[in-house]
C-alpha cells in the first residue's frame, strides 16, 4: 500500500517519515514554506537516536498526485481544516475508475472525535486512529518526535464497524516503522479518552505552560466537566490509566536537547497558524454539555480564550491562569 499524508506537520511528518524510513511508499502533502523545505531538502525528522534526513516525495495538493487503487489516505490536519481537505480529495479520480471517496480507505490520525463523522459523509471506508505521539512542528521541513523505543502508539479501528483486514494491514506496516499499533473494535472509546486528556492543550497554549498550581487547577476542572458530560451522554471512554498503560515503557519521553515537547495548540499559537483546534476539543465538551444539560463554564471560558488569542495574534502565554480563573468566576465564558 502507498500512504498519502494529507497534512505533514507534527503527526503526519512523524508517521509518514517513519513509514518511509521502513521502506513503505509514502507521499506527503504540504503547503507554503513547509512544502518548499520538504521538496528542496527533504524531511528532517529528529528522534532520540539522531536526525533522519528523509527524501520523501511531497506534493502541494491532490491535483499533483495520480491516485492508485492501493492508496491509503491519512488525514492529519487539524479538525478545523478537515472539511476543506475532505472536499478536495474525495472526488479525485482513482486509476481504474471511481473516486477516492468511493474506493480508498481514509484514516483520521487526528485529535477530537468529529473528524470521522465528517469523513464518513464523503468516504465509504473511514478508520479512526487514537494518536499518542508527542511531536513538534515549528520550523519548515523539520519535525521532532522525542519518544522511544517506539515513536508513538497509534490505536486503529474501522469507524462504526470495528476492525477489518485493511486496519490490520495498516497496523502491520506501522508496527514495522517504530510504532505500537493495536487494532481495536472500539476505536472511538480510545479517542474519547484521549479527548479528555487534550482538554489541557488550550491551558498550555494560552498560559504558556500548564505546570503551575493555578493552571493545574484549571486543567483538573476542565477534565472533571468533560468526564461529567461524557457520563451524562452515555459515551464510553478509555481511562487515563489505560492510555498510560498503553505507552508505559514503550512510548517514553526521551528529551532532545533544545526541543521541549509542546502540545499541538501551543504550536498553533507559536507558529501564528491563524486557527486553533480548541473548538473541537473543549468545544466538544461544551456542545455535549449543552445537549445534555451539564454546565461547562470552564471549558467554555477556555474555548473563548483560545479564540481571543487567535484573533488578537497572541503568542503562547498571553493570559495567566489566574486571569482565566477570574473570568470563569465572573461568568465570562463566551
Amino acid at each position: 500500500m502507498r500512504y498519502i499524508f494529507i497534512g505533514s506537520g507534527a503527526i503526519g511528518g512523524s508517521i509518514g517519515g517513519r513509514l518511509h524510513e521502513s521502506g513503505r511508499s509514502v507521499v506527503l502533502v504540504a503547503r507554503g514554506a513547509h512544502f518548499e523545505a520538504l521538496r528542496d531538502k527533504g524531511l528532517r525528522l529528529r528522534v532520540p537516536t539522531g536526525t533522519l534526513t528523509l527524501d520523501v516525495p511531497v506534493v502541494a495538493g491532490p491535483e499533483d498526485v495520480e491516485l492508485r487503487e492501493d492508496d491509503v489516505l491519512v488525514l492529519a490536519v487539524k479538525t478545523q481544516d478537515s472539511m476543506a481537505a475532505l472536499d478536495a480529495w474525495a472526488a479525485r479520480p482513482v486509476a481504474g475508475g471511481g473516486s477516492a471517496g468511493e474506493r480508498l480507505p481514509l484514516v483520521c490520525a487526528q485529535n477530537g472525535v468529529e473528524n470521522e463523522r465528517l469523513a464518513l459523509r464523503r468516504f465509504h471506508e473511514v478508520y479512526g486512529m487514537c494518536v499518542v505521539l508527542p511531536s513538534t512542528y515549528l520550523n519548515p521541513g523539520e519535525v521532532v518526535a522525542p519518544c522511544g523505543p517506539y515513536t508513538g502508539a497509534l490505536v486503529i479501528g474501522r469507524y462504526g464497524t470495528g476492525s477489518d483486514e485493511t486496519a490490520r494491514r495498516i497496523a502491520d506496516d506501522l508496527e514495522k516503522a517504530h510504532f505500537l499499533a493495536p487494532v481495536v473494535t472500539d476505536v472511538m472509546r480510545w479517542k474519547y479518552g484521549k479527548l479528555l486528556g487534550n482538554l489541557a492543550n488550550v491551558v498550555e497554549a494560552v498560559c504558556g505552560s500548564a505546570s503551575d498550581a493555578a493552571a493545574k487547577d484549571l486543567v483538573a476542572r476542565a477534565k472533571a466537566e468533560g468526564a461529567a458530560v461524557l457520563d451524562a451522554a452515555g459515551i464510553a471512554c478509555a481511562s487515563g490509566a489505560e492510555i498510560t498503560e498503553l505507552r508505559s515503557g514503550t512510548v517514553d519521553p526521551q528529551p532532545i536537547a533544545g526541543d521541549p515537547t509542546r502540545g499541538s495548540s501551543w504550536q498553533s499559537l507559536a507558529r501564528g497558524a491563524g486557527s486553533i483546534e480548541t473548538d473541537y476539543l473543549n468545544g466538544e465538551i461544551v456542545l455535549l454539555g449543552r445537549e445534555h444539560g451539564v454546565p461547562t463554564p470552564v471549558n467554555a471560558a477556555l474555548q473563548h480564550a483560545a479564540r481571543e488569542s487567535v484573533s488578537q495574534g497572541r503568542e503562547p502565554g498571553g493570559l495567566t491562569a489566574g486571569e482565566l480563573s477570574r473570568r470563569i468566576a465572573e461568568g465570562v465564558t463566551a
